[in-house]
């Protein structure tokens, strides 16, 4: 026997279609959204994603790329490849400054990967541990492995599912990250064509990582570019002045080296900045002694 008042059954039965289908549908579809989720509506940034479970990090890191806007028309071109560290908040930034680098500067097209641990809180973000070989209290850090997830699982895998060139990689970083990429120049100066470090940290012994020591392979053919805000804290921009130094007296360099003091420049801020003085300089696009905006140290 049916309850009295206003249940209907064929009113329930509908409901009830209606709720599977709505538990069933996809939330994309369901708030109208295309198939990549809403970042497909920023050009700029939109690409393919992947989780990478890194065996050497025993956790996992979410992979951003961002393809030319030429990859699916030129099917027979293989790309330069610039991998940015600090992808949470550096990949939004750089990938369409790119895109603009491309346009104005003539930069060549490049794939662009942005590696990111998917939060900013200290409990996932693990940029204090990966980026420095010795933490602040002398305990080791966590740069040996973070380059051999680059080396041994990031890159191959980048290389194996785009058309990238891997002669042509680029690493950028910005602070801890910019000590990283000192770290890998040192310990790997063929593992990329460019290095660019955005107002690096100093390391325990007070200077950039590789200071007055001998990295650990001949020469490279790699560019390595330190970038120096002149607003940025006294004591980074000591340290990049000393580096420069050192640089600039140095015969035995693996790489080709510079410093570019970015004017008005700050320690964050500017990293669309220091990307582009150091991509002009990685693919020899612009005359460093006769800007206007940068100066620069070189390695003989």
């Amino acid at each position: 026997m049916l309850p009295s008042g206003n249940f209907s059954l064929p009113k329930v039965i509908a409901r009830l279609i209606a709720a599977i289908m709505l538990m069933f549908a996809s939330p994309c579809l369901a708030r109208g959204e295309p198939a990549g989720g809403p970042i497909q509506y920023l050009p700029g940034i939109a690409g393919d994603y992947f989780r990478h479970d890194s065996k050497a990090l025993g956790r996992p890191l979410h992979i951003y790329v961002k393809l030319p806007e030429s990859y699916d028309s030129d099917l027979d071109r293989r790309y330069p490849v610039s991998y940015v560290l600090d992808g949470d908040t550096l990949y939004p930034m750089l990938a369409p400054a790119h895109l603009f680098l491309h346009y104005d500067d003539k930069l060549p097209e490049a794939v662009i990967v942005g590696i990111a641990y998917g939060s900013l809180g200290k409990d996932v973000n693990m940029r204090h541990f990966d980026f420095w070989p010795v933490l602040e209290d002398g305990s080791p850090g966590g740069s040996a492995a973070f380059l051999t997830m680059l080396e041994n699982e990031l890159l191959p895998a980048i290389s194996a599912q785009y058309r990238v060139d891997d002669s042509q990689r680029t690493l950028f970083g910005q602070s801890r990250g910019g000590s990283f990429v000192l770290y890998a120049a040192n310990q790997r100066p063929g593992l990329f064509r460019g290095y660019i470090a955005s107002n690096p940290g100093r390391e325990t012994d007070k200077h950039l990582y590789g200071w007055n020591s001998a990295p650990v392979s001949a020469k490279s053919g790699s560019t390595l570019v330190v970038t120096s805000g002149s607003r940025d804290r006294d004591y980074l921009r000591d340290g990049a002045e000393e580096w420069g130094g050192w640089i600039a007296g140095s015969t035995d360099l693996p790489w080709t080296a510079h410093l570019v003091r970015i004017k008005g420049g700050t320690h964050a801020a500017s990293a669309v900045q220091a990307y582009r003085a150091g991509m002009m300089r990685v693919f020899g696009l612009i005359d460093a002694e006769n800007s206007d905006e940068v100066g620069s140290a070189r390695a003989p």
